[in-house]
């Protein structure tokens, strides 16, 4: 289940808005992550998203047509980021809460504007974009993920999306490099 909040006052845990149900019986164990598209969305982002059973887009999205297909390879959960002004993107949630089986995860844009304790508030995973550079870290127990930049290059940053395995225990996440193809290391 997925639900969304317009803004940071409310409570995540108490939101009844629900924006997607899928399948309670399917619970998504690929999740394809993807930030800071700014309009640009790469065949190579595409094929590294194929097989992915959910996608996040953690904002910065740039053009609703990048949404749209996104969801040709799988339902899309996406959240409003500072570029994402035009009136499309007046339906994107700030942030979105995801439940994955055992997996809470809490999506917004920048990580710096997180309004609550994730472990407290129940959350496993928070994932983020923003910054354009893919990273992994736990903090209290709480994984923090930020996908990286999809989009047009920023400094030297490398391009890509990262695949994260709910499957997989301890849960594992990979960074792909969409210009040079493989891992981020």
């Amino acid at each position: 289940m997925v639900r969304s909040r317009k803004s940071s006052a409310e409570d995540p845990r108490n939101s009844s808005e629900k924006i997607q149900k899928s399948n309670p019986n399917a619970i998504p164990r690929k999740i394809g992550l993807i930030s800071d598209t700014h309009g640009l969305l790469r065949e190579e982002a595409l094929r590294a998203l194929g097989g992915s059973d959910l996608i996040i887009h953690a904002g910065d999205v740039g053009d609703s047509n990048i949404l749209e297909a996104l969801r040709k390879i799988a339902p899309v959960v996406a959240v409003r980021g500072n570029v994402d002004a035009a009136e499309w993107a007046n339906s994107l949630p700030e942030t979105a809460v995801v439940e994955a089986g055992d997996a809470n995860i809490y999506v917004l844009h920048d990580a710096n504007a997180l309004d609550l304790d994730p472990k407290a508030a129940g959350f496993q995973i928070v994932v983020s974009g923003h910054s354009h550079k893919p990273g992994q870290t736990e903090r209290t127990g709480v994984m923090f993920l930020n996908p990286g930049s999809a989009g047009p290059r920023r400094f030297h940053l490398p391009i890509t999306v990262a695949l994260l395995d709910l499957a997989a225990r301890p849960w594992r996440v990979e960074f792909l490099d969409l210009e040079k193809g493989g891992r981020v290391k």
